[in-house]
């Protein structure tokens, strides 16, 4: 059953990727660029992306053994946006392998701040609830600092920053497919080898050390690998809220709640939902276009409220 799901997952993430790309009006040399320059790189990217953020809200969830874990736990998206305030605010030209400030800025600022509360979670003394505490203490830090910032940034470098924090998904050409694929590639891996020890580990912390697993291993190895591909993505396409919360728990309702099937439709399934939702964020208002942010906040608003409350009853 488990793996029709996961065929089925498949074939609809293919069509939901291959309609946006496929349209009307696109004959010459002109269809051609919009087809192969804009439109086949952007559904690329959202599939990246969205892929990684619902892994890695997958596996904090399962880490945290808390249903309304996701990227932002740790503090990666306060880090990034930190980098990339950062990067707008201060006067900087620097630019790394083609990557501009703003990129390299955010990247570094996500997984510095991931990676302080992946060491707090490395020492054994640390329980679940200590690291939750952490990364809202460093979220706190990140976000005071970034509001400092802005007290001192002009409206160029706020408008700037407003824009980068809605989340964007629009390429022209193969670069955020190039920068983006190897490091979403190696954390999907390693998170994705680790599914028999998280499976262990979401049911009972205790009862993962008794199956043998080393706890404190294993939860750096996928807060470092989930920040790692996390920053990455929010490093280039700024933050896009509550895709790592509401695909995880979609997919447990089709698949079940064991690690094995989770972990792998919610790569699947994640891509598919974040392909879908820039769709109806170029094509929901005619002429213009919204971040694919806000379609994913519209959605996921009323999602967390209805965990919030069900998980009270």
């Amino acid at each position: 059953m488990t793996r029709r799901l996961l065929a089925l997952s498949v074939v609809c993430v293919t069509i939901v990727a291959v309609a946006p790309v496929l349209g009307g009006g696109l004959d010459g040399t002109r269809g051609d660029f919009i087809v192969w320059q804009l439109r086949v790189p952007r559904v690329l990217v959202a599939a990246l992306v969205g892929g990684m953020l619902s892994l890695a809200g997958a596996v904090f969830q399962a880490v945290f053994a808390n249903p309304l874990a996701t990227p932002s736990t740790v503090g990666t998206i306060a880090g990034a946006t930190l980098g990339a305030l950062a990067a707008l605010v201060l006067p900087s030209s620097f630019v790394l392998a083609g990557l501009p400030a703003t990129v390299i800025g955010a990247f570094a600022g996500a997984l510095a701040v991931s990676l302080v509360v992946a060491a707090f979670a490395s020492s054994g003394r640390a329980g679940m609830a200590d690291v939750l505490l952490a990364g809202i203490g460093v979220t706190l830090a990140a976000s005071a600092i970034a509001t400092g910032l802005q007290y001192t940034a002009d409206m160029r470098a706020m408008f700037a920053a407003a824009q980068w924090s809605l989340g964007h998904l629009p390429q022209v050409g193969y670069r955020g497919v190039v920068v983006l694929a190897p490091v979403v590639a190696a954390a999907c891996a390693v998170l994705l080898s680790q599914t028999r020890a998280l499976q262990a580990l979401a049911v009972d912390e205790d009862l993962a050390r008794a199956q043998g697993v080393d706890v404190g291993r294993t939860r750096t190895i996928a807060l470092v690998a989930a920040s790692a591909g996390v920053s990455a993505c929010v490093a280039w396409c700024g933050p896009i809220a509550f895709v790592g919360l509401m695909v995880p728990h979609i997919v447990r309702r089709l698949v079940g709640v064991t690690q094995r099937a989770v972990l792998p439709a919610s790569l699947v399934g994640g891509a598919a939902f974040l392909v879908a939702c820039d769709t109806v964020s170029r094509l929901a208002l005619p002429g213009r276009e919204l971040p694919v942010g806000v379609i994913t906040a519209l959605l996921g608003a009323p999602t967390l409220v209805f965990l919030v409350a069900r998980r009270h009853r």
